[in-house]
């Protein structure tokens, strides 16, 4: 049984569309990269597990693709029926638990290579993605047709799979957000131009993925609120998208920010640990990512200065616009700016660091154990999980010592 010895509006329950949640706290959509094979793993249920016993309302497996094409990493989820038996150990784990279970789906777009998701690369517009490297292919509408009902057979799937909710990617720069940025989105047809003809995929996609849900299946998207540079997305456009999916009706939206082949920190904030995320990086098949990382690594992917909360200010201007729940995700560690967030009227919060840092943040919040986690804004977890599984450089006995020196200097600066 729960014990809750202290009283806050963290720990209060929370109904998202048919979805109660035991308190406001939801695991993020960070990626694992547990899913090896692109099929649930033991290290993937014993994380969420973990997490869900640890006390959140409710964990997310983070970006499962809808079909092959979509897959970035092979430690990703793919959604397709014979991973469903391994899902439901992990749903109904976590619902023995006492927490409630989502999952993320989306479409990488041209963040991939062919030896990854099995054919050239597809975004919104064909063109160069500097950051994969690799050329891209623009979709072709049949395509697009063929996508938007991918998309509902992965709701179909998670709903057989035991998930309480669904977690649309429609931010980030990946395939959705791809279409809604005129930075990546160059097409002349009926899905580029005009901010109309750009949200025309999310509509599709929202309204299949609303269908499929039915009544039983909670319905959240992520979404930027801007993209994070100059040619990308701006604010004016992100609330008109937001205002769109409130009309289609999705039962909340998470709020977040930031471009992973442009502006990837604006997301995270602090600075990328370079030393970790070329180390840990196959050098057969990355030598000349690991070689740019070396030359112009900090130009590349220059830092973003951390604070916590550091997308409130931004999610308040949204929370005025819409009437619908809102998520707030970004830089959550202390119970002080969690119950600030609450009180500024978003329905729930979002965190994935300090859950990596200890999977039982929540109890010890709640029980007055801690009122702030010990995660040191390293980033450590976030370089290395494109290699290897997301994990806390705390967990990790045989870390080189120049990694090490990485990490502790960027706790430092960001006390």
């Amino acid at each position: 049984m729960e014990t809750q010895s202290i009283a806050s509006p963290v720990f209060t329950p929370v109904t998202i569309g048919p979805v109660t949640l035991r308190n406001r706290v939801i695991r993020s959509a960070a990626f694992e990269n547990m899913a090896y094979g692109n099929s649930p793993s033991q290290d993937l249920y014993d994380y969420h597990v973990a997490v869900a016993r640890g006390g959140v309302g409710m964990t997310t497996l983070a970006y499962a693709s809808v079909n092959q094409s979509g897959l970035s990493f092979d430690g990703q989820l793919w959604m397709r029926p014979e991973i469903v038996p391994e899902l439901r150990r992990i749903t109904d784990a976590v619902h023995a638990a006492g927490a409630k279970c989502s999952i993320q789906l989306g479409h990488c777009g041209n963040m991939t290579h062919r030896a990854t998701c099995g054919c050239m690369p597809v975004g919104a517009s064909s063109g160069f993605n500097l950051y994969s490297p690799t050329f891209v292919r623009g979709l072709k509408v049949a395509e697009i047709d063929a996508l938007v009902e991918d998309f509902g057979t992965a709701v179909n799937l998670a709903r057989e799979a035991g998930f309480d909710c669904v977690e649309i990617h429609a931010g980030h720069g990946y395939l959705i957000s791809q279409f809604l940025s005129p930075y990546t989105n160059h097409r002349h047809d009926a899905y580029g131009g005009s901010l109309e003809n750009r949200m025309r995929l999310m509509q599709r996609v929202i309204r299949r993925v609303l269908e499929a849900a039915g009544d039983d299946l909670g319905v959240l998207v992520k979404m930027n609120m801007h993209d994070g540079f100059r040619r990308g997305m701006q604010e004016a456009e992100c609330l008109e998208v937001a205002r769109e999916l409130e009309r289609l009706g999705v039962h909340a939206i998470v709020l977040s920010a930031g471009f992973v082949s442009k502006a990837p920190m604006e997301v995270m904030r602090g600075a990328m640990p370079l030393r970790t995320l070329a180390y840990y990086m196959n050098m057969r098949k990355f030598w000349w990512l690991k070689a740019m990382l070396h030359l112009v690594g900090r130009q590349i992917i220059p830092t973003v200065p951390y604070k916590e909360g550091y997308f409130l200010e931004d999610a308040k201007r949204f929370r005025a616009a819409v009437k619908l729940p809102l998520i707030y995700v970004g830089g959550l560690v202390s119970l002080q700016k969690m119950e600030e967030v609450l009180a500024a009227g978003f329905e729930g919060l979002q965190m994935a660091r300090a859950l990596v840092r200890d999977t039982d943040f929540v109890n010890k919040l709640r029980s007055g154990e801690l009122t702030r986690s010990a995660c040191g804004h390293s980033n450590y977890c976030i370089g290395r999980m494109y290699t290897l599984e997301m994990k806390c450089n705390r967990c990790v006995a045989d870390m080189p010592a120049r990694l090490r020196r990485e990490v502790e200097q960027a706790e430092e600066r960001w006390k």
